[in-house]
Order: structure tokens, then C-alpha cells, then sequence
């Protein structure tokens, strides 16, 4: 799990912020956008109720950077009332969670390339990222 962003330019819809899941099973991958980061505990909290009751089998473990959107006592309170192992990866070493850095990266990639070679204006960049996610 990662916060990517701010934005240059805020989308249609004013968000900044890419919140992208992982998982490292499916590789299967979520993207969620946000206006600030104080709303990542919020979605964090909604999303993984919502992933729990459709896969019907509980998150084990979540890896993600110190940042502050993940540091908080409003998801660790969370994660320790349903049984959720936080995993904080060391400062400045994003390697240690490759995986969603590189799924990060190739999202951006793919986004700029669609608003390039179709001449859209920047401003849909989170429409591109959701069809690069999902493509």
C-alpha cells in the first residue's frame, strides 16, 4: 500500500493523491484518489472491511511506508481490533516494498502516455491512471 502524489494538476473531480493497494498474492491491484491525505485512514478503514466481506478471508498483513497517512493511531487501533500485522518498511528504502512502487511508477507511465497520444487535457490524469489500473 502507498500514497502516491500531490498531483501537479488536481483532476476533474479536485483529487491530488493516488492511494494504491497491492496485493501480493494476485498482484491485483486498487487505486483509490484523494483530495489530502487525511483521508487515506478513512478509505484505508472502508476499503479493507469491503475487500474482507467480498473475498471472505481476513487481511493478514499490511506493508506500507512511515508516512504519516499510515502512522496514526486511528488505523493502528483499527488494525489491532481486527488482527492486522502493520509492516513499516525502513525510511528512505522504498525497495523494500518494490512491488507497489513499481506497480506506482508503471501506473504514471501509462496514464502520461494515453493524455499524450490522445491529446487530453491533464487534468483526466486519474481517469487514465483508473484505465491503466484496470487494463
Amino acid at each position: 500500500m502507498d500514497l502516491c502524489g500531490p498531483m501537479r494538476i488536481a483532476s476533474i473531480n479536485g483529487k491530488r493523491y493516488i492511494l494504491v493497494i497491492v496485493d501480493d498474492y494476485s498482484c491485483y491491484t486498487w487505486v483509490h484518489f484523494l483530495r489530502s491525505k487525511d483521508e487515506a485512514p478513512a478509505v484505508i478503514i472502508t476499503f479493507l472491511k469491503r475487500i474482507t466481506v467480498l473475498l471472505q478471508s481476513p487481511v493478514i498483513i499490511i506493508r506500507t511506508d512511515n508516512g504519516t497517512e499510515f502512522k496514526n493511531q486511528v488505523l493502528k487501533e483499527y488494525f489491532d481490533s481486527v488482527g492486522i500485522s502493520h509492516q513499516m518498511y525502513s525510511v528512505r528504502t522504498p525497495q523494500q516494498n518494490g512491488v507497489v512502487e513499481r506497480r506506482n511508477q508503471t501506473l504514471v507511465e501509462a496514464s502520461r502516455t494515453m493524455l499524450i497520444f490522445s491529446r487530453a487535457p491533464l487534468f483526466l490524469w486519474a481517469k487514465a491512471i483508473a484505465t491503466a489500473c484496470f487494463t
